[in-house]
């Protein structure tokens, strides 16, 4: 019987490490997938999100959640999530500057 895991722990990504996807490969897969949906959501939120109706609100997400199924294969093993949360940091900072900057003018 093999006991070593079907990946090795050298060739993943820090978030598919931290959730344990050479342990358990579903619930990692299912966890990491979790992850990048939620970090792609706050980018997206943060730059590139304008008032749309309901219905086109509805659609834009749900093609964002399947967008991220194979996102999260590619984020097993290259640094996608930590490239989302790089990206979040860098669209948060500039919103706080650009209220900083809108509170200076009034």
């Amino acid at each position: 019987m093999n006991t070593e895991p079907a990946i090795a722990s050298d060739d993943l990504s820090f978030f598919a490490k931290l959730v344990g996807i050479e342990d358990n490969m579903t619930l990692g897969f299912y966890l990491l997938y979790a992850i990048i949906v939620i970090l792609c959501i706050v980018v997206y939120r943060l730059g590139f999100a304008k008032k749309l109706p309901l219905l086109k609100n509805v659609i834009v997400y749900a093609v964002l959640v399947i967008g991220c199924f194979p996102l999260t294969f590619f984020g097993i093993g290259l640094p996608v999530a930590e490239g989302l949360v790089a990206s979040a940091v860098v669209l948060i900072i500039y919103k706080v500057r650009l209220n900083q900057a809108k509170k200076k003018e009034v």
